[in-house]
């Protein structure tokens, strides 16, 4: 890949989108060709400002993911790219364990199969223990048996970030804030450049363009003329905190039993680096792409997914799910109800409202909720359609695998 400029200012890569697989596309892109010419563009005032910004902060081990996803291969890796990065730049994280608890019979076959997952995952120090050694790792947990990662860490993400940030720039990577994408035109013809119009009036030149939009890489790609077979469709996250006076009955992290029917973990207990305890999230419908907040509603956004097909089937098939999770938004007892299968001594006394994020899920056509990332690609472009949770965990690996994959792509920036 060779890297050229004219009189005006042209790049060789555009990244749409500065969360965390954005920069860690950049920073791989920027190892591999230091000297292409790279630009990040971010709508926000900075990077990390949506689900990066806004996740529980874990290193996640590779326990969940099927054997061959690109999650699980991806994870395990991530999590060696990750701590070998902290490492080496001062960022503070902490192995403080976690166990995957189950209290219900029905639960333990599921258990056992998230056990089988990890192990051919190749996650470390996996173990499968009872209730009297679950109660040494994590005293105020109860349940029937549990698999314990000991490995299983928590970080700021936002740090992680911001130091890709300022290792990009010192590499000499363009990184735009407050830069929306409002079009992209495409040449006629093979050659040619892109030219990514920018709400602000500005437009920027690129050659090859990466598409790292998290909740808006859908839109991103039908600005193209794409048309992708998902659709994002927002679901938020709400968590409480656990009271400072009441931070011991949680050591490290508490998960339940997920269930396979879905991509979402469940209501659990998260202690952060900053030694607070969270308890959530949930998994409610937002009625905006950057819906925070049960009050914020984006017509535009609503619509577009009330008329995709996909999550019309999704939702005929799981209404019931759905109203559970808006009632257990809007009832703080029914939220400390569901925790307290987990940690019986937990009250709504213990609790208090705390911050929220948006998990943009791909859906697809057909109605299923896409549980793996999905990519799409043009000789112009490569669209990261689907990036779910372990992302930030595995993002360095994910970066580095984007950066192979668009080389095969687009042969070479010419």
């Amino acid at each position: 890949m060779n890297s050229s400029s004219g009189a005006r200012s042209i790049f060789d890569i555009a990244i749409v989108g500065a969360g965390i697989v954005g920069l860690a596309t950049a920073y791989a892109f920027s190892e591999r060709h230091p000297a292409l010419k790279i630009v990040v563009l971010e709508k926000e005032g900075d990077v990390a400002y949506h689900q990066t910004g806004h996740n529980s902060g874990v290193i996640h081990s590779g326990i969940y993911y099927k054997p061959g996803s690109f999650k699980a291969r991806l994870c395990v890796e991530g999590v060696r790219k990750l701590t070998e990065f902290c490492d080496a730049h001062g960022i503070s994280y902490q192995r403080i364990g976690k166990v995957i608890v189950a209290t219900r019979e029905d639960e333990l076959p599921r258990l056992d199969n998230l056990f089988e997952r990890g192990v051919a995952n190749g996650v470390p120090g996996l173990r499968k223990i009872g209730p009297e050694e679950l109660r040494e790792v994590e005293p105020h947990a109860a349940g029937l048996c549990a698999i314990h990662s000991p490995n299983t860490g928590i970080v700021d993400y936002k740090q992680v970030a911001y130091t890709l940030r300022d290792l990009l720039r010192a590499r000499g990577v363009v990184i735009n804030t407050s830069s929306k994408v409002s079009a992209i035109r495409v040449p006629d013809r093979g050659s040619g450049h892109l030219r990514i119009g920018i709400a602000n009036g500005d437009e920027v030149i690129a050659r090859r363009l990466i598409n790292c939009a998290g909740l808006h890489s859908d839109e991103v790609a039908r600005m193209m003329g794409l048309r992708p077979d998902v659709r994002i469709v927002p679901f938020r996250g709400e968590y409480y905190f656990v009271k400072e006076s009441r931070r011991h009955l949680v050591r490290g992290l508490i998960y339940p039993v997920p269930d396979p029917a879905f991509p979402f973990l469940g209501v659990h207990f998260t202690r952060t680096i900053h030694g607070e305890v969270e308890a959530g999230p949930n998994a409610v419908f937002a009625f905006a792409r950057e819906g925070y907040s049960m009050g914020r509603l984006k017509l535009g956004d609503l619509a577009g997914t009330l008329a995709f097909p996909g999550f019309r089937k999704v939702a005929r098939r799981w209404w019931r799910t759905g109203a559970f999770e808006i009632y257990r938004s809007l009832s703080k007892s029914a939220f400390v109800k569901s925790l307290q299968v987990l940690v019986p001594e937990i009250t709504g006394d213990d609790i208090t409202r705390g911050g929220a994020g948006v998990r943009a899920q791909a859906i697809s056509e057909d109605g299923q909720l896409v549980d793996d990332f999905r990519f799409m690609e043009t000789p112009h472009s490569l669209h990261v359609l689907n990036a779910p949770s372990p992302a930030a965990t595995a993002s360095l690996a994910i970066g580095e695998y984007i950066a192979m994959r668009a080389e095969s792509v687009f042969a070479e920036v010419a």
